[in-house]
C-alpha cells in the first residue's frame, strides 16, 4: 500500500462576525496539525477572504501543517503567485502547496471580464504553473513566451530551498485537466463516484491521484449515520441555493456530481451526496462504521489514490476517527464483511 497523505480544508467564509471566522480557521488548523494531517485546502473565489492572508494565519497558528492554496489565473501574475510561495515558506521555514484552479463561478469570471473557454483556460493555467515552477526551481534567470504569458530574463528572491518545493494539485474532473497534470506533473484531485471493484485487486501501478471527500465514521454504522444526520438535515433552502449554484458554475466536477445524484439510489449506502444536494458542503461524504468506510477508502486506494483532502472537520473528534479509519484501510488484511458494532 502506498504512503497516503491525508489534508483537511479550511473552513470557507459565511456569514460570522470576522473574530468567530477566523477564530474557526484557526481551531479547524490546530486540530488538523494535533492530528497530524500534512495539509489544509484553503478556498478561493470572489466571495472569500484573501487565500495567501488565510495561509499565513495558518502558519502562525500551527507547526508542521501546510497550506494547500487554491490559485486562479485572473487573480494573480504567475511571479506574485511564485513570490508568495518563497516568502512565506523561507519566513515559516515550511513548505505551502499550490491548488491549481482552471475556472469557477461563471459570475465571478465575468465580474472580472475573464471569458476564456473551457479547453483555453486549461492551456493559460498550464503556461502559468510552468512559470511558477521555473521561477520556484530558482536554476537560472526565466525567459518564457507563451500564448498567455511572456516573460524575460525573470529571477525570484527569495530563492526557495529545494527541500521547500510546493506540492502541486489540479481538478481531475475532465480530460483537460488530467492532461494538465500530466504536464505540469501535478496531482489530479477529484471528487469521486462510488468505488468500483474489490478491496483486495491489484493495486494501480499509474500515477498517483488524489479525491475530495467528507468522511463521517464511527464504531458502529448507526452512530455515524446520526452524527451525519444531525450535521446535515433536509434543507429545501439549500436544494434551491444548489440549483442556483449549477446555474453559474462551468466546473465540470459540480455537473457530474449533480447527475450522479439524480441516478443514485436513496437508499443508505457508505457513499452519500445529501450535504451536497443541500449547498452545506462542495464532496461527497463517505458514512458508516470504521470497517465500512475502510473499506471504500482501500477501494479509492487500489485505483492509484494516495492523496485525500478531506471536508471541514466538525470537531476535532472528527479527526481521531478519521485516523483511525485509514489505519484500518492501511492494514494488509481487512474484513470486508460490514459491521455495525
Amino acid at each position: 500500500m502506498q504512503n497516503i497523505r491525508i489534508f483537511t480544508t479550511s473552513p470557507p467564509c459565511g456569514t460570522s462576525p470576522t473574530a468567530e471566522y477566523l477564530e474557526h480557521v484557526r481551531r479547524v488548523a490546530q486540530w488538523s496539525d494535533r492530528a497530524g494531517c500534512e495539509g489544509i485546502l484553503v478556498y478561493t473565489d470572489n466571495s472569500m477572504f484573501d487565500p495567501w492572508l488565510m495561509a499565513q494565519l495558518i502558519l502562525q497558528n500551527t507547526r508542521t501543517l501546510a497550506p494547500l492554496v487554491a490559485v486562479q489565473p485572473v487573480y494573480m501574475h504567475p511571479f506574485a503567485v511564485a513570490k508568495m510561495v518563497s516568502t512565506l515558506s523561507v519566513v515559516h521555514q515550511r513548505r505551502m502547496c499550490l491548488n491549481m484552479v482552471a475556472g469557477g463561478f461563471k459570475n465571478d469570471l465575468t465580474a472580472l471580464n475573464d471569458l476564456t473557454p473551457h479547453q483555453l483556460r486549461y492551456d493559460r493555467l498550464v503556461e502559468y504553473t510552468a512559470i511558477i515552477k521555473q521561477l520556484l526551481a530558482g536554476e537560472a534567470p526565466v525567459t518564457f513566451q507563451g500564448h498567455f504569458y511572456t516573460v524575460q530574463q525573470l529571477s525570484l528572491k527569495p530563492a526557495l530551498p529545494k527541500e521547500l518545493f510546493p506540492t502541486l494539485t489540479i481538478s481531475g474532473s475532465s480530460p483537460e485537466g488530467i492532461a494538465a497534470a500530466r504536464a505540469l506533473d501535478a496531482i489530479p484531485v477529484r471528487y469521486p463516484e462510488p468505488s468500483a471493484g474489490d478491496a483486495s485487486e491489484r493495486p494501480s501501478t499509474g500515477p498517483v491521484s488524489g479525491v475530495r471527500v467528507g468522511i463521517i465514521a464511527r464504531p458502529r454504522e448507526d452512530t455515524a449515520w446520526e452524527c451525519a444526520q444531525q450535521r446535515f438535515p433536509s434543507d429545501r433552502a439549500g436544494k434551491i441555493m444548489h440549483g442556483i449554484a449549477m446555474k453559474v458554475s462551468d466546473s465540470l466536477w459540480h455537473k457530474q456530481l449533480s447527475d450522479l445524484a439524480g441516478r443514485t439510489d436513496s437508499a443508505k449506502s457508505t457513499y452519500w451526496l445529501e450535504p451536497f444536494q443541500n449547498y452545506k458542503t462542495f464532496c461527497p461524504y463517505l458514512v458508516g462504521s470504521y470497517e465500512q468506510v475502510a473499506l471504500e477508502l482501500r477501494k479509492f486506494m487500489r485505483e492509484g489514490c494516495g492523496l485525500f483532502i478531506l471536508d471541514v472537520p466538525a470537531t476535532e473528534e472528527d479527526l481521531e476517527h478519521v485516523r483511525n479509519v485509514f489505519e484500518i484501510a492501511g492494514e494488509e488484511k481487512l474484513n470486508v464483511a460490514a459491521t455495525n458494532g
